[in-house]
């Protein structure tokens, strides 16, 4: 035994001394990096407010300015008076979350069929969804358009609902998840229980699926709130979501930077919002997950 220890002291003596001096740099290099992507990330949307809190004199200034100005909450009262930015805010934040919450719910019950179910056709079924996906979206909006007319459901939040409850992505990402986080023989102890389908569903697969859904809600949400060709296509002027209502304050005959700017920092800050209260529960979700797996 102590022949043992004697080589492994001299084995360790032998290994060469890492250098403390490069390790703090890479540490400090690794910072700094991040800091200034940070920095980038950010300040577009920080000039878009230094910019909405003045006037339009200030776009032509040298230097720019690179402060806030007074000016803000009046750019604000004109965005509301030139548009109904209110009523745009309220439809985009129910369809966004309508949206939202349909896709991880029925991407999840999609997915859970396709990964853990056998049955007839499954594989022919997943890749005739995942082929929707090279489709572009612009072939469908003229009978999807007839079809809402039909509907009657033109310049309502329905006609942007509905057709998007579900969609390929959703129901590919979940598969591809479940099938590799969702044990199958957890669902035969179920099964072995007494438990149904459905019940499977609601107990075992949600709970194991709430890692990838969240990813996929806050995808959605954010894919939902920046749609703008079909809402500007199916809504009316009177009846807009935020993207809608951008574009009309947008289209004058002389373009107002400080006003559309304005609009845009009131926008997009229910986007930020979302991330700052629900990052956190949807980072530590992947890492559960990641953990579990």
């Amino acid at each position: 035994m102590a022949d043992v220890r004697g080589r492994g002291d001299r084995r360790r003596d032998q290994l060469p001394d890492q250098p403390q001096g490069e390790g703090r740099a890479a540490v400090r290099l690794r910072y700094l990096t991040l800091t200034a992507v940070a920095f980038f990330s950010a300040f577009p949307l920080y000039y878009s407010v230094v910019v909405a809190s003045r006037h339009n004199s200030a776009l032509a200034e040298v230097p720019p300015p690179l402060l806030p100005g007074g000016n803000f909450f009046a750019n604000v009262s004109r965005v509301f008076d030139t548009v109904p930015f209110g009523l745009a805010l309220v439809n985009s934040v129910i369809v966004a979350g309508s949206i939202s919450i349909a896709v991880m719910f029925f991407s999840t019950l999609a997915g859970f069929a396709f990964a853990k179910l056998r049955f007839r056709g499954r594989n022919a079924m997943l890749v005739i969804t995942v082929a929707t996906m090279m489709v572009p979206a612009q072939l469908g909006i003229i009978p999807l358009y007839m079809l809402m007319v039909k509907l009657e459901w033109t310049g309502t939040n329905y006609a942007l609902i509905v057709p998007a409850l579900v969609n390929a992505f959703g129901v590919f990402f979940m598969t591809q998840y479940l099938s590799r986080a969702l044990p199958s023989e957890l669902l035969e102890a179920g099964r072995v229980d007494g438990c149904t389908t459905w019940g499977l569903f609601w107990h075992v697969v949600l709970p194991t699926a709430r890692p990838a859904a969240s990813v996929l809600g806050m995808l959605t949400f954010m894919s939902a709130w920046n749609d703008y060709f079909w809402p500007l296509v199916v809504l009316n002027p009177d009846n807009p979501t935020v993207q809608v209502a951008l574009s009309t304050l947008a289209s004058g005959y002389v373009n107002d930077y400080v006003l559309g700017l304005a609009g845009t920092a009131i926008g997009t800050l229910p986007l930020v919002a979302v991330f700052a209260l629900f990052g956190k529960q949807i980072i530590g979700g992947i890492m559960q997950g990641a953990v579990k797996g």
